[in-house]
């Protein structure tokens, strides 16, 4: 159910029945607050950036994987998909057990996981094992976003969660920046089979020190004085976790159809860049792999300043007086038309270096607009929803997103031209600007008895 109340001084609106809780004077973080903020995001974003390696290994290796196993582009295609599908059906059950369980189990669980398949990547012999590692590559790294969202809303005051989240979405787009030339270092020296072994050990140790190190906030005793910076200016939201009936009720959601469809534009065009712009610019600019490396950590970097841009942008914009719900639309809106407009003269590039340029324009827009996506769950949600909305959203755009790398590959086997691909994926993302812009009106909060 869908409610909305006129408080212009709420930076989010009050259902009927819930309590407003006000910001009186000053915001003030204890030291122990600011001491959980600093482990709790300095474990996000490694975890975030290992997340990423893993996601792009596959992409790096692309080439030489295909010239080892006999694979077709296709086939790389419905090896990217198998993840992505994955990942995107894991968000269904992920939501509603991180709302009952907390980050702490599911990051932990999740990341050991992921990375424990991402290791026997590197122990694989044919296309059919291939696809069941990347399957559960994808069900592992189910909890990651949704995990960091919750993160962020349970300890930073809503006055404070665009820098946040910008950071910890801009740390993905550091893991896929670096990654090229990283990964591409450690194939020469080790092989792709060893580069794959590797990273997953990584992850795994680091999947250990977050359940060892992090406590959810339902297990910390905080005294008056944090429970108010925490909850100020926030909605006094019931604690107990969602029913089955609530969560079904999401489906039934105006504003949640808007942003499954709006995000799924978001992930199309993320998703295919990840994919295939390694080898993009390797068949297309006849690149070698370490030259492939270090061009392909450009527009991704592109992409990290495009994060961090928005949570500066949206802090500043909160802190000016504009509502938080419209600041976020207007930069999801503006960032996927300019991404859309980029991604479509891609093929028109007349050397590598302005394709490079252009593409990293993409990604600069398509990222600046995907923060405020997740932030948009932070200042439109009641609280004790975030993690279930969030993998509501990210189960529909992942599970649309699994259609770019096989429709990108087939594309490439019949036309031997990335151009149509990339032609699709521009106006995917206008019909998801379209559905924020007209769809995503009213808060999703508690139904009112």
């Amino acid at each position: 159910m869908e409610n909305i109340t006129g408080r212009k001084s709420d930076t989010v609106s009050t259902p009927p029945g819930d309590e407003f809780i006000p910001a009186r004077g000053a915001l003030v973080r204890s030291p122990r607050i600011r001491k959980i903020q600093i482990t709790a995001m300095t474990l996000l974003l490694l975890a975030a950036v290992i997340n990423y390696l893993d996601r792009s290994s596959l992409s790096v290796a692309n080439m030489t994987i295909r010239q080892e196993m006999g694979l077709s582009a296709t086939e790389i295609g419905l090896l990217l998909s198998a993840f992505s599908l994955a990942y995107g059906i894991a968000q269904l059950p992920c939501g509603a057990l991180l709302d009952r369980k907390g980050p702490r189990i599911m990051l932990g669980i999740g990341m050991f996981v992921w990375s424990f398949f991402q290791a026997l990547s590197g122990l694989v012999n044919n296309f059919t094992h291939f696809i069941l590692v990347r399957i559960g590559l994808g069900i592992g790294e189910a909890p990651m976003n949704p995990c960091g969202v919750k993160v962020i809303n349970d300890w930073f005051n809503i006055k404070e969660r665009g820098m946040p989240m910008g950071f910890f979405n801009a740390s993905s787009m550091i893991g896929l920046a670096i990654s090229p030339p990283i990964l591409a270092a450690m194939m020469m020296v080790m092989g792709w089979r060893g580069m794959f072994i590797t990273i997953g050990v990584f992850g795994m140790v680091l999947a250990i020190g977050w359940y060892m190190l992090y406590r959810n906030r339902d297990n910390n005793i905080l005294s008056a004085e944090e429970i108010h910076y925490l909850q100020a200016g926030s909605v006094a939201a019931r604690k107990e976790p969602m029913s089955f009936a609530e969560w079904r009720g999401l489906f039934k959601n105006r504003t949640m159809w808007g942003m499954m469809i709006g995000f799924s534009g978001i992930n199309y065009t993320a998703w295919l860049y990840i994919a295939w712009l390694p080898g993009y610019l390797q068949s297309t600019y006849n690149l070698d792999l370490k030259s492939t490396g270090w061009l392909t950590a450009i527009p991704f970097l592109f992409g990290a300043a495009g994060m961090l841009l928005n949570g500066y942008v949206v802090d500043a914009l909160v802190k000016r007086g504009m509502q938080a719900v419209k600041t976020r639309k207007v930069c999801i809106v503006a960032g996927m038309l300019l991404s859309a407009a980029f991604t479509a003269v891609v093929t028109r590039a007349d050397s590598t270096g302005s394709a490079v340029l252009i593409i990293g324009m993409a990604l600069f827009c398509i990222h600046f607009a995907g923060t405020s996506c997740w932030g948009l769950i932070h200042v439109n949600v009641t609280a004790r929803m975030t993690a279930s909305v969030g993998s509501i959203q990210n189960f529909a755009s992942f599970i649309f997103a699994s259609f770019a790398p096989v429709i990108t590959g087939w594309i490439l086997d019949t036309t031997k031209s990335f151009s149509l691909a990339l032609t699709i994926c521009a106006c995917v993302t206008v019909v998801g600007a379209m559905a924020y812009l007209f769809m995503v009106k009213k808060p999703i909060v508690d139904q009112v008895p």
